[in-house]
């Protein structure tokens, strides 16, 4: 006793010592811990696709078409939203793990030797025993709430006790035990209610994605035609830059014939300049919308891509005959085809079997339980009543296992029991938070409605605007043309000063920006219009496949 503890005094004061080493060195905790052990390298994300083959001439040509599909394969914001439906699946999955079958194994083997104290124990030295057992067992949960287990074990015991009469001994055993809810948890519906809540959260993430696209198409779409409207105003500053530079080379030369005032050369040279000004803020404008631009399709990721010019061949200007629609037709188009009314359809029906559920948990725990089960022995078998005892007979395991599954020694039982508790809060506060939520997703669905209907209220109103804008953008530039035609013609004749004929070039101008961007207002009200009817992804033939997992 004296040497056992001094062995653990000197364990204990070891420990002390190595924890103190360890406090005092400067090795970080996850070191200890091995979290610094070699780490896989994480999977580089995809390069874009799709990009190289729109380069040509040293430029990147696209239409608005093409624009979309690129921006749906490599837009960084269309991967992460895509995720959503990932875990809507592995959700569904998990949803059925409760019916998953368990298979269960075990072996033991133990010897144990202690001092005989009684003449009971057969033996007036040392008892000495072994045991060794085994088992196998199956159970699974069926959706009707329904609980199967099935076991089997086996278990050999040897003695060198004398009142063994059946040394060593086997023993085997088979069991099948049903469980049967009757109230909480009877049936399909309360087993089966997680499967049904994620699947329908499911139907709401693949909704929800295709809102996400919608979204990002008409994100493509307006910074596309943003492009051009900023390209066409660098063309339109430059072309103005050009008139004004015209009207001041030619004072200059009146100027050197003495034909024009000196002061007066000032009102035309102060154009230029101004001018100039105006296009190095178009040019940077510019710059400004095609990185945007690029962002969206992800060619902001590829060095050599990023370096070139855009090239967007679609016209701000519309062909053929102008299309319209009044509010009643897009309403009714929106109802059909807008994904936002199946979140919200879909989100009052899992809220439905969110009571459901709760009203089950209220239910008292009422189950049914019945078990039917055989047993086995075999072994040697002595003769006791003679000395010393004789050996008799010596069966093995198949027998006892021939005993059991034949159910020679059978056994039975059922048993009911009945838990009920007198109060049940949280259960309660559960329905009540079923109930409030579809209450309150009945509400967000009231005002889902109403922002659809402003939405497309307004993107017919603004279509139609885009229209009449553009039509008198196009009488406007025709005027200011004309205007300014005639004011050179005055000037070259001596009949009005130079200062019409900047001020008309200025007006030409502004009127030519005008129909630029009454044009490209027009076709993001068509954009908006298909965003608002649900029609933009058919509009542009783009199709979600859902891929393989």
């Amino acid at each position: 006793m004296g040497r056992l503890c001094s062995f653990l005094v000197a364990a204990f004061f070891t420990l002390m010592c190595v924890a103190s080493l360890y406090g005092q060195s400067s090795w970080p905790l996850k070191t200890s811990l091995a979290f610094n052990s070699s780490q896989k390298p994480l999977a580089q994300l995809p390069a874009p696709e799709g990009l190289q083959d729109h380069v040509a001439n040293g430029k990147l040509v696209l239409t608005l078409d093409d624009s979309i599909r690129l921006a749906l394969a490599n837009n960084t914001d269309i991967h992460i939203d895509r995720a959503q439906i990932d875990f809507a699946l592995d959700s569904v999955q998990r949803a059925h793990s409760p019916f998953d079958p368990l298979a269960t194994s075990t072996f033991s083997d133990s010897r144990a030797k202690s001092p005989a104290i009684s003449l009971v124990q057969g033996t007036t030295s040392i008892l000495d025993t072994l045991s060794q057992s085994f088992g196998l067992g199956y159970s699974q949960t069926f959706q009707t709430g329904t609980n199967l287990q099935a076991s089997v074990s086996g278990n050999k015991s040897a003695t060198n006790s004398n009142l063994a009469f059946v040394n060593p001994s086997l023993s085997t055993n088979v069991q099948f035990t049903l469980t049967q809810p009757l109230l909480r948890n009877f049936g399909f519906f309360p087993n089966r209610a997680p499967i049904l809540i994620a699947q329908s959260n499911l139907k709401q993430a693949r909704a929800n994605f295709i809102v996400e696209v919608n979204n990002i198409i008409l994100q493509v779409v307006g910074d596309y035609w943003s492009v051009i409207l900023a390209r066409d105003n660098l063309e339109v500053q430059r072309k103005s830059l050009e008139e004004a530079q015209k009207s001041y080379d030619h004072d200059k030369k009146a100027l050197s014939l003495g034909a024009l005032p000196p002061l007066d050369i000032y009102r035309s040279e102060s154009q230029v300049a101004s001018r100039r000004v105006g296009v190095i803020q178009a040019e940077y404008e510019l710059k400004q919308r095609a990185d945007i631009f690029r962002r969206d399709l992800g060619a902001d990721l590829d060095p050599n891509i990023r370096a070139l010019d855009l090239d967007l061949t679609d016209q701000p200007a519309p062909a053929g005959e102008l299309p319209g629609m009044d509010i009643a037709t897009a309403l009714s188009r929106a109802l059909a085809n807008r994904p936002e009314f199946d979140i919200a359809r879909e989100q009052l029906a899992s809220d439905e079997l969110s009571i459901r559920l709760a009203h089950n948990n209220l239910k008292p725990d009422l189950q049914l339980s019945g078990f039917y089960s055989g047993n086995g022995v075999a072994g040697n078998e002595f003769n006791l009543n003679t000395t010393p005892p004789q050996l008799s007979s010596s069966t093995g395991f198949g027998d006892s296992f021939s005993q059991t599954f034949h159910f020679t020694y059978p056994a039975y039982g059922a048993s009911l029991s009945l838990n009920l508790p007198i109060r049940r809060h949280s259960a309660q506060a559960n329905l009540a938070d079923a109930l409030v939520g579809r209450s309150r997703d009945q509400y967000q669905e009231r005002r889902i409605n109403q922002s659809i209907t402003l939405e497309v209220t307004n993107a017919v109103h603004a279509l139609e605007q885009a229209k009449l804008s553009m039509e008198a953008a196009k009488v406007a530039t025709d005027l200011a043309r004309d205007t300014l035609h005639a004011d050179e013609r005055k000037y070259e004749l001596g009949a009005e000063p130079v200062f019409f004929v900047l001020d008309a070039q200025t007006q030409l101008a502004q009127a030519e920006l005008n129909l630029i961007q009454s044009q490209v207002n027009y076709q993001l009200a068509v954009a908006q219009l298909d965003h608002a009817t649900g029609d933009l992804v058919d509009h542009h033939h783009v199709q979600i496949i859902e891929p393989h997992k």
